[in-house]
This record gives C-alpha cells, structure tokens and sequence, in this order.
C-alpha cells in the first residue's frame, strides 16, 4: 500500500496549519493581517492568480505567491458529456504525473441531459495518482501506483470547481459545489494524512476553508480496516462508502486483491462501527459484473452480510460495470440488475442503481486512467 518515494511538491499555504500559516508570514517580515487577505483570496474568493489580489501591495502579494502558491496543477484537458454538465479534467502535476478529476452538476432546470432531481453539484477528487489496490475491473488500479497527492493538489481540485461553477462556465448559471466524492483516482484511506488534512480545509469554515458541509464529503474505501475505525474518531461526520463488490471472500480476494489482508466480515464490522460512532448511514459501493458477481443468491448473501448488525444503517449502491479498455468483463444484464434490487429490497436493504455519468468520456466509476493521449 506504500505509495513510491518520490519528491514532494512544493509547499503551498494550503498544506500548513492554523498556527504555521500565521508564523510563516511572521517570518517573512510581513503583518499579521495579511495571513488573512491570504486565507480569503484562496478559500472565499477562489483566486490562486495573484493578479487579482490587489487589496494586497505588489511587492507583498509577488513575495507571497513565490513562497505560498507554485502552481500545483496544470490542466492538460477538459471533456464534456451530457450536454457540458459533466466535466472531466486531465491535471498534470509538477513532477509530471497525471491525475483526474470530474465535476457533475444535476438537475439543470430546462437542461434533460443533466438529470432529475434537485439542482445540485459534485466533484469527484482523486487523492493518489494511480492507484495501488489492484482490482482488476478498475482502469486506476490496472495502472498502479505512482504516489500520494499533498493537501493542496487535493484540494486544489476542488477550488477550480467551485471556481467554475461560481464563474457560469458550467450550464445552468453560476452555482455551488454540493457534494464531494473522494472516489477518483487513488485509495483516499492510503493517503490518510492528506485527505484528513484535505477534509478539514473543505469543511472549516469561512475563511480558513471552503465552508463545505461535512455531510457533502463522501471518502470511499476498499476497505483498510484500520483507516475506517480511526476515521471514526475524528470527529468528522462523513460519509463513509466502501467498496465491497463481492459478499463472500473467496469471490472478493479476486475482485479486491486487500480482502485478502482484511476479510468482508471485518470490513463490514469496521464499516458498522463507522455508523455506530458518527450515526451517518454508510454506503456500500458494488460494481455489478455480468456472471461474476450479479447473481441472485449473491444478493441474497449480501442482504445477510449487511443484516447480521439489523437495518438501517447501510445503504446499498449499485453500480453498472463501466467499460475499461482491455477488460474481459462488462455490466450485468439488465433483468439480473432488476432481480438483485428486488432481492435486496424484499430482505429490507435500501439500494439504488447508480447513474453512469460521463461513461462516454471515461469518466465514469472504475474508468479514470490519467492518459495524455496527445503525448502517448
């Protein structure tokens, strides 16, 4: 799980504590108060050009940007689907990685291709460039692990979208971020220390962070035990998603190769302490994979594995398999999709089919790879 020694980025005022951002202008020689214009230039106004912080001396913001925001990401690419309300960015990182990120707005009044429901929007933030979990229907972990994003090249991810959002660039006027999903690129709980320090900033409030509900962070997992039982204490309350995709751990060990470290039934009793010390519902994530895990009497095992600890307290998230380049497998049949909602229902399990926005630009659940096709 180790991600490879690399160098680390440069250290943006996003990475630094309370307490660290107000030395460190102290020790650049500079008023106190200007920690503060700082703060409100990154998380209120969304603004990383210092250009635009002209309530701030020349002098003072040129200093301050050269010592507190090198620029982290540089977006290679964006694409579009469902009619621009899905937006999937290509980021290359100062080393030369790539990660992605995507942002889905809803709801669109006028706009079908944006879906039902309240308008509302999400981004979906990748914590590790590449991924070192291995499953094999996953196009991310096919392509391994190359290292742990900072704090800031989390959250910068998040900045730019709200950015956008606010700015009108995405249809439907300007808007907010809703949602935030740790389910791109990466296991968040692998790069636990970053995400924490990430989570935090999203949901301090104004203006030492984003101002964000707690309840509109999602941080998903394959399930490292030990990371959701200290997630638990943190005070946060979260929603916790695990990834389980198999309800017996013969199936699981192939699926998610860390099941054969922590087997389904310690990660579902990790995942109900979850629910017990925080009271957030978790969510159970599982890709439906025709003929290989979406059997009727699998939903049947599943409902068991869920219901040892009563109901209630999980929510089932069903996911049609996206498409991977070079996989050998696909989504369930349509009827098999509709019996295994109809099994989990009839046992008293609350579940849902997951909507596959931006499948056609690969930006789907399972299919950010983080390819520069124009330099492959």
């Amino acid at each position: 799980m180790a991600a490879p020694r690399r160098g680390k980025p440069p250290r943006h005022w996003i990475d630094l504590t309370d307490a660290e951002r107000t030395d460190a202008v102290a020790d650049l020689g500079m008023a106190r108060f200007r920690r503060g214009q700082l703060d409100r230039h990154l998380f209120d106004h969304l603004s990383t050009e210092s250009a635009e912080w002209t309530d701030i001396s020349r002098g003072d913001r040129e200093v301050l940007a050269e010592n507190f925001v090198p620029p982290l990401l540089t977006r290679v690419r964006d694409q579009q689907a469902d009619a621009g309300t899905t937006v999937k960015t290509l980021w290359r990182l100062f080393d030369g990685s790539l990660v992605e990120s995507v942002l889905m707005r809803y709801g669109v009044p006028g706009l079908r291709a944006s879906g039902r429901g309240r308008e509302r929007a999400t981004v979906c933030i990748s914590s590790q460039a590449g991924c070192g979990m291995a499953c094999p229907f996953c196009a991310t972990g096919q392509g391994g692990l190359q290292r742990n994003l900072s704090t800031a090249e989390i959250l910068l991810q998040v900045v730019d979208a709200a950015r956008r959002l606010r700015d009108g660039e995405i249809p439907g006027g300007s808007g907010r971020v809703n949602n935030i999903v740790f389910m791109g690129m990466g296991e968040p709980m692998a790069n636990y220390a970053a995400v924490l320090a990430a989570t935090r900033a999203i949901t301090s409030p104004s203006p030492r962070g984003l101002g964000i509900s707690a309840r509109g962070v999602t941080i998903s997992t394959v399930g490292l035990v030990p990371r959701i039982q200290k997630l638990a204490t943190e005070g946060l309350p979260v929603t916790l998603a695990v990834s389980l995709h198999a309800p017996d751990d013969e199936l699981r060990d192939e699926l998610c190769p860390i099941n054969t470290r922590w087997k389904v039934a310690e990660v579902v009793d990790a995942a109900h302490g979850y629910f017990a010390a925080t009271g957030r519902r978790v969510s159970i994530e599982y890709a439906l994979i025709r003929d290989v895990n979406d059997q009727a009497w699998r939903a049947d095992a599943l409902a068991d594995v869920l219901r040892r600890d009563g109901h209630g307290w999980v929510h089932v998230n069903l996911i049609p398999l996206n498409p991977t380049p070079g996989s050998k497998w696909t989504a369930s049949r349509r009827a098999d999709e509709q019996e295994f909602v109809r099994r989990l229902e009839a046992r008293g399990v609350q579940v849902t089919v997951r909507d596959t926005r931006g499948r056609e630009i690969d930006g789907a659940c399972g299919q950010l790879a983080a390819v520069d096709r124009a330099s492959s």
